[in-house]
């Protein structure tokens, strides 16, 4: 039966840096690397075709398939926020040919909210490399009159309760995510309204009919930028390279208020060193281009600048860690 991930992160930054791989260990079978792969790659993806998360692993696996000199196949496997997926691949043979493309629905936030986890989202997985990282931004309606967030949190200090967000579902990192900076921000609150996806939130904030939304900057940039909504912040550690001009969450004064999205590429827990090693290779040799680069920036998704194995678990569990209290604090449950 999957656990539970526990555990201090080393947070975003750990995901930065190029991380050392584990020498010395068995190889699977006693295959080595060299012969790694014989035949084609499984990719397994645990979203709807079309979607950001699709959209990445196919791009990934063309360019892993003409690194690796195999076919390098994408199965949808949709279901439980990406989490049918991920059971499949944390049941499959740890040998480097059946891997998985995640989101942080399905690791850092779905086995929480329900009773029994199909996996543990760090114990039954190894990484090869987080794809990218998208951070949350907060926008509002033209006619909200709060030019920065601070005067926005200001505005929701002096009338608790009385004003209202949007966010793609009940759950979601963007629910997370605003209610971390509310309480970072001395307890505040916001009635919380839950859409059937982030278009119609987005769309719904266009109209005026809620006057804040929540969600990762792909369906709201362009909006932004002709003047339909006004992004109020980004909760990243920095500023984004996609609009310079938006402030972080963390310069309006609210310390530790970083929600964000990612894309991660794993392999079932005991698949051998060298052959994660191998594809780790072939996976920079893909997102280290400038063609990759720019791909994830016309999704209006970040580039993580060098995906490293062990760092990506570490990533994993600080997101996970990080969600665990909030989820609590609002008493999330799927029953």
């Amino acid at each position: 039966m999957a656990g539970t991930a526990s555990g201090a992160g080393a947070g975003r930054r750990g995901v930065l840096g190029l991380a050392a791989l584990a020498a010395g260990a068995l190889p699977f079978g006693g295959a080595r690397a060299a012969a790694f792969p014989e035949r084609p790659i499984r990719v397994v993806v645990g979203y709807a075709a079309g979607g950001p998360t699709d959209l990445y692993a196919r791009r990934l696996a063309e360019g892993l398939g003409a690194a690796l000199g195999q076919p390098v196949v994408v199965e949808n496997r949709p279901g439980a926020s990406g989490t049918v997926a991920g059971a499949d691949v944390a049941r499959a043979r740890p040998d480097g040919y059946t891997l998985l493309v995640t989101a942080s629905s399905a690791h850092a936030v779905y086995p929480q909210l329900v009773a029994r986890p199909p996996y543990d989202p760090v114990a039954d997985f190894a990484g090869i490399g987080v794809i990218t990282v998208s951070p949350t931004v907060i926008a509002v309606h033209p006619a909200v009159p709060p030019d920065s967030l601070v005067a926005l949190l200001t505005m929701v200090r002096a009338a608790p309760g009385r004003f209202a967000y949007g966010t793609g579902g009940a759950g979601s990192v963007m629910q997370l995510g605003m209610e971390l900076l509310l309480r970072e921000a001395g307890g505040l609150r916001m009635e919380h309204i839950p859409y059937r996806g982030a278009g119609p939130a987005v769309q719904d904030c266009i109209a005026g009919h809620v006057p804040v939304v929540v969600d990762t900057f792909a369906p709201m940039l362009a909006h932004h930028r002709d003047g339909r909504l006004r992004i109020r912040c980004v909760m990243s550690e920095g500023r984004s390279a996609m609009a310079p001009e938006v402030p972080t969450a963390i310069e309006a004064g609210v310390p530790g208020a970083v929600a964000n999205t990612y894309a991660a590429f794993l392999a079932p827990a005991g698949t051998p060193a060298d052959v994660l090693a191998r594809l780790n290779g072939a996976m920079r040799a893909v997102t280290q281009t400038e063609e990759f680069r720019a791909f994830l920036r016309g999704l209006s998704a970040e580039p993580v600048p060098d995906p490293a194995p062990e760092a990506t678990m570490a990533f994993i569990r600080s997101e996970y860690d990080k969600w665990t209290p909030v989820i609590r604090a609002l008493g999330l449950r799927i029953e």
